[in-house]
């Protein structure tokens, strides 16, 4: 049943956008109820409005903190229009039925993310508008809630099409945004808090989502929940699949740890079958994808340096799914772009995330970011030769890669180039058999690299593998209660090894 609006209770923070509604709804006669700046606003435009405190009998008062919260406004919405009770008692106390609420609320995570002092972010905690937005949704059976400017066009459309009315899935479908809303501002201040409190208690909202094709396989439904469009701009190509999101994020993750460097990373499955550093994009592309010609096929790539024409040539003679870059020069964009499908995402801006959580059984873990880069004082040399400059270099890039690639895993590599890995196994030694069994896959010697463990060594039958096969220095955490087992083997056999106190487990 289509049901008219009558009168309109408009209270809002951001007027963008807002004026074609004040117009439509004047067309169809209704009657506006407004505070402050939004009553001036609408005043400006022509039309006459009741203020606020006309219906309640009070000023705004406190501050502005209390305006809105009196039974006048709040009956008027909450009362049900059909129901005999409620009625007789809106008459008996002369409230007026408000059909429209349009409320946005205060700026809270804006002025979070600005770094706002602690007295204006408590202050931007809104208190009536979150309450009439609560209040019109519950009462969405004679009640439309406008909750966000959002939300404007729609409203727009709505008014025009059903001549100032709107019909029971309208409102409905308004109130399900509404309390969309209010949950995730009540999240966003939860979570404030408790930074300094640190409940037990797990929350997480994201009000922007795009459904997937298909989730990890085609039975499978998927939704991205974020605002890709704030981190990437999509240049050319299809839409990403769950599996690319996937691969996006650890190609990004991997190549924000080179700071600094010309890096280039090559993501298969969310590890990497090729990385390296060069003096040029061209160079380091063609360094990281010498380490595995073939899983490079169909895989996400990733660089922290615009792509130019020399390294476009190259990488263009590759079939993958996925390039990430900073920027593309614009004949390197046209090149590339000869590929309709190929996915070309310009990143604006780095990864910013400092939590990660996933389900788990019956509930949710939660953990903080892996941010801990192993760095040159992190070493600890445990062995009679120390690691020469060269070594120290290839150590702490295989230990970069390291840490964003699946455990077990084992890192062979030069300085600015991984020879191969060993990822994923159950057994560190199995891990290590495979990086080196893949090395000499492809050709490359391993005489004189350098090894990278992401957790203990609890034998020393890695490092007995390794010294086999010209491994020369090795980076690990250290921790097991047979490390002297590994450093004695390394004495006996020449070979350096460091300890940097830090586990990188990737599960």
């Amino acid at each position: 049943m289509t049901k008219k609006i009558t009168r309109a209770l408009i209270s809002v923070f951001y007027k963008d956008n807002l004026e074609p509604i004040i117009h439509a709804l004047a067309k169809n006669k209704v009657e506006f109820v407004s505070t402050g700046g939004t009553q001036e606003f609408i005043e400006k435009l022509g039309y006459p409005v009741t203020p606020v405190e006309q219906l309640t009998g009070y000023p705004s008062i406190f501050g502005g903190r209390v305006k809105t919260l009196h039974p006048a406004v709040f009956g008027g919405i909450l009362f049900r229009r059909e129901d005999v009770g409620d009625l007789k008692q809106a008459a008996e106390f002369k409230i007026g039925p408000l059909d429209l609420v349009i409320v946005d609320l205060y700026p809270f995570e804006e002025t979070v993310a600005k770094g706002g002092s602690e007295e204006d972010i408590i202050e931007k905690i809104d208190i009536g508008g979150i309450s009439l937005i609560r209040a019109a949704a519950k009462n969405f059976n004679d009640v439309v809630i406008v909750s966000s400017r959002n939300q404007y066009s729609e409203l727009l459309q709505l008014l025009e099409a059903k001549n100032g009315g709107s019909d029971l899935s309208d409102r409905k479908r308004f109130a399900a945004k509404a309390f969309d809303v209010t949950s995730h501002y009540d999240s966003a201040i939860f979570q404030y808090f408790n930074q300094e409190q640190q409940l037990p208690s797990f929350k997480s909202s994201v009000q922007t989502g795009q459904v997937l094709r298909y989730g990890e396989n085609p039975h499978q439904k998927g939704v991205y929940f974020g605002d890709m469009e704030a981190l990437f701009e999509k240049l050319n190509g299809k839409e990403l699949s769950y599996n690319n999101l996937v691969d996006v994020d650890a190609a990004v993750n991997l190549v924000q740890e080179f700071e600094g460097e010309k890096a280039f990373v090559i993501i298969k499955h969310t590890n990497a079958c090729g990385v390296a550093t060069g003096k040029s994009v061209k160079e380091a592309y063609l360094k990281a994808f010498e380490a595995d010609t073939l899983s490079a096929f169909g895989g996400v790539l990733a660089t922290n340096q615009p792509i130019d024409l020399q390294a476009a040539e190259e990488i263009n003679k590759l079939f993958f799914e996925i390039l990430i870059a900073p920027s593309f020069d614009a004949n390197a964009l046209e090149l590339l772009r000869s590929k309709k499908n190929r996915i070309l995402l310009k990143q604006k801006q780095p990864l910013k995330t400092a939590k990660q959580f996933k389900n788990l059984l019956n509930g949710v873990i939660e953990q903080d970011v892996d941010f801990k880069t192993d760095a040159r004082e992190d070493l600890k040399t445990v062995t009679k030769i120390a690691p020469t400059e060269q070594e120290v270099a290839a150590l702490l890039f295989a230990s970069k890669v390291c840490k964003h690639t699946k455990s077990n895993t084992i890192i062979l590599a030069v300085d600015g180039q991984m020879i191969s890995s060993g990822v994923g196994q159950t057994s560190r030694v199995d891990a290590l058999k495979q990086a080196i069994e893949k090395a000499g896959s492809f050709g490359l010697s391993l005489k004189g690299a350098v090894m990278a463990s992401d957790a203990f060594f609890p034998f020393p039958d890695c490092v007995e593998i390794a010294s086999q096969h010209g491994i020369r220095a090795v980076i690990q955490p250290g921790g097991s209660i047979k490390d002297q087992d590994s450093i004695d083997f390394c004495d006996r056999h020449g070979m350096a090894m460091v300890f940097t106190g830090f586990r990188h487990f990737k599960h």
